[in-house]
């Protein structure tokens, strides 16, 4: 059998690390070389558990002591890696995978299942105008929840009747049982597949909830949405959602706000932009003309000279914050020239006037004496026949 390496070795760090260099390394190690990380790779289960077995050590004051002072030789006696207490790594695992899988693995939950429990979370959905998320808005909707059954008053039972405890788990709502693991044979705890972890037994169901304790209900829940709330985000309404267990509290509803498109409006961010068509009058001439806002119509003086294309800022006139409602974002307006498609005989002589008193553009390119002469006054037309 090969000599195992040194604990230190295997993690990559100094004797005289700290329990945070430690922790820091093996982290780095056990979510390179898990096993879930590296299917069917077995030279990396085997650094995971070469790593993990020196955790399992390093990590505990206690173990590191007896290590430093006898190395390996202070754990002989303990069957290998299947004697070590591996309950000082839930956590760790816990930050790597965003769960409780080494726990899971390793038998190290012990949290009681008849202990008060928050129930679950309810998701739901509401469409809003444009302008009611700028200004935000009260909205009633309709949802389904989970409310106590009346009946049987949550116990699922037949009225006249009560739950008997488990016999499989005692009441425990938990069985144990040992597993082969990586690390040798390691005892695990489950919910009981007899009473799905309550710890009771229903012989006689309740006819209006089938035992489950709950029976759902509409309900109208009146929502209170912020001014300038973006399309996707949510409202969390506090314990609105599903009935806890245990007499655990109820979870909460989370109500993902849809915006419906506006006409003409755009959103970014806390601004919103438009465009706004103004003729070739106005344009040249300047004037007076509405702009539409989400606070109503305004009246802004358009400048004489004009360029298709300009961009005016009306500022405050955007979305406001979710923090502060008077603190708002601007609108941005685009000025579109209109070119007339449809003009009587007299607009086009008095547009002629015009053109011929502003710079005679019609004309300026125009030479009817050499009118179709190319370079050298050659004739670029040719005659068909």
């Amino acid at each position: 059998m090969a000599e195992k390496r040194d604990y230190y070795e295997v993690l990559g760090v100094d004797k005289g690390a700290s329990e945070s260099e430690i922790k820091k390394a093996y982290r780095q190690l056990a979510k390179k070389y898990h096993p879930d990380m590296n299917p069917g790779d077995k030279e990396a289960e085997q650094k995971f558990k070469e790593a993990s077995e020196a955790y399992a050590v390093l990590g505990d004051e206690e173990k590191r002591k007896q290590y430093d002072q006898f190395g390996h030789a202070a754990f002989d006696g303990s069957g290998g890696a299947g004697g070590f207490d591996f309950s000082n790594m839930g956590d760790i695992f816990g930050d790597i995978f965003g769960g409780d899988i080494f726990g899971d693995l390793f038998g190290t939950r012990r949290r009681n299942p008849n202990e008060p429990m928050k129930g679950a979370n309810v998701r739901s959905s509401i469409r809003i105008s444009f302008e009611d998320a700028v200004s935000g808005c009260e909205k009633e909707m309709d949802i389904t929840l989970k409310e106590e059954c009346t009946t049987c008053h949550g116990s699922g039972a037949k009225p006249g009747t009560t739950p008997t405890t488990c016999k499989k788990c005692g009441g425990k709502g938990k069985v144990v049982f040992s597993q082969q693991s990586l690390f040798g044979m390691v005892q695990n705890v489950a919910s009981c597949p007899e009473c799905h972890g309550t710890g009771k037994i229903i012989k006689d169901k309740c006819s209006d909830c089938y035992g489950t304790g709950y029976i759902s209900k509409n309900k109208k829940i009146q929502v209170s949405i912020p001014a300038g709330i973006d399309n996707g985000q949510s409202i969390r309404m506090r314990e609105k959602g599903e009935p806890g267990t245990n007499g655990g509290p109820r979870g909460d509803l989370l109500i993902e706000v849809i915006i419906s498109k506006h006409p003409y409006f755009q959103r970014q961010d806390r601004d919103i932009f438009s465009r706004v068509n103004i003729s070739y009058a106005q344009a040249a001439l300047g004037g007076e003309i509405k702009i539409n806002t989400v606070d109503g119509d305004i009246i802004y003086e358009v400048k004489p000279g004009t360029q298709p294309g300009t961009k005016i800022r009306l500022k405050g006139k955007g979305v406001p914050t979710l923090r502060n409602k008077n603190v708002r974002g601007d609108h941005y307006v685009t000025l579109n020239v209109q070119v007339p498609t449809k003009l009587s005989d007299k607009a086009k002589e008095a547009l002629r006037e015009f053109d011929a008193l502003s710079g005679d553009s019609l004309q300026s390119f125009v030479d009817t004496s050499k009118k179709g002469k190319g370079f050298f006054g050659k004739n670029i037309f040719k005659n068909n026949d």
